[in-house]
């Protein structure tokens, strides 16, 4: 029997069929002794042990679409990675770390930056302006008062998305908003830290209606962009391919070296100085790295 793996937790895979029956499934020795690991989203066939208890193994993992590490899911057409505006302040480095791993994995995203009853129309056109620009769909949003839910809820149609984002940042409130079964618990804000509280500990798929899919996913704080050359990350960052080739030297990574035209580009306000610092940021790490 074929079907998709909606949940995993503690060497438990949560299988839904075409038969709408989820089987609890453990994956076959095979797996481990290949080093291949099951994850949510994968596509799978199943070996039925019980019907009457839905239990059963996995026994083949068919070829995946594409794979993310962190979250860890298979499989999908997009990515929603959402922050909050303000209460938590966004954090610019994150995001963009968060960027750089769905570009080199050549994953759609969508940003989502929520909570805008907080700030003012001057601080959305601030942020508009860095993301539009980079060439990022960019879509502001109120849970509190459903502002922009109908363009998040257009976003996702007929598409499986990974939902992602630091916590606190209003995440399952936006999909409770649009699928109100998912009934996705919400945490709240850390005064002391100002840092969200995790609510979601494992990645599941919610189903928003019989072709949308969401993962929701654990929120993060922290990303680790050090797998690939320094010389690759110029590569993910969107505003840099225009200029792709104009550079007075051809291998420019855009860092210290005379007459390049990125660098020309940040001066004249063209890319944005907050997203080129982060660049250099990023760079210095990969460089550095063990």
């Amino acid at each position: 029997m074929k079907g998709k793996i909606i949940k995993a937790i503690a060497g438990f895979y949560y299988v839904h069929c075409e038969d709408d029956a989820v089987y609890e499934c453990k994956a076959k020795g095979k797996f481990r002794k290949d080093d291949i690991k099951p994850i949510v989203g994968d596509n799978v066939e199943i070996d039925v042990l019980d019907e009457d208890k839905k239990k059963g193994n996995v026994i083949k993992i068919f070829e995946r679409k594409n794979e993310l590490i962190r979250p860890l899911v298979a499989n999908i057409s997009q990515a929603l990675v959402v922050f909050a505006i303000a209460d938590p302040m966004p954090n610019f480095n994150l995001l963009d770390r968060f960027l750089v791993m769905m570009e080199r994995n050549e994953i759609d995203v969508v940003i989502c930056f929520n909570k805008i009853d907080l700030v003012n129309q001057d601080r959305i056109m601030e942020i508009k302006n860095v993301y539009g620009k980079a060439g990022y769909k960019v879509i502001f949003t109120s849970a509190k008062d459903r502002r922009g839910i109908s363009e998040i809820e257009e976003t996702l149609s007929g598409k499986t998305t990974a939902l992602a984002g630091p916590s606190g940042v209003g995440k399952s409130s936006i999909i409770n908003l649009i699928s109100p079964n998912a009934n996705l618990k919400t945490g709240e804000i850390s005064e002391k830290i100002k840092r969200g509280k995790n609510t979601t500990t494992h990645v599941e798929i919610v189903a928003l209606n019989d072709y949308s899919f969401v993962f929701d996913t654990p929120g993060f704080s922290s990303l680790y962009v050090n797998d690939f050359e320094k010389e690759e990350l110029k590569n993910y960052f969107r505003e840099f391919v225009f200029f792709n080739g104009k550079c007075r030297f051809s291998g420019c990574n855009h860092v210290s070296e005379p007459d390049c035209i990125i660098k020309n580009a940040v001066d004249k306000g063209i890319i944005s100085k907050g997203r080129y610092v982060n660049y250099l940021l990023l760079y210095d790490e990969i460089k550095n790295k063990n």
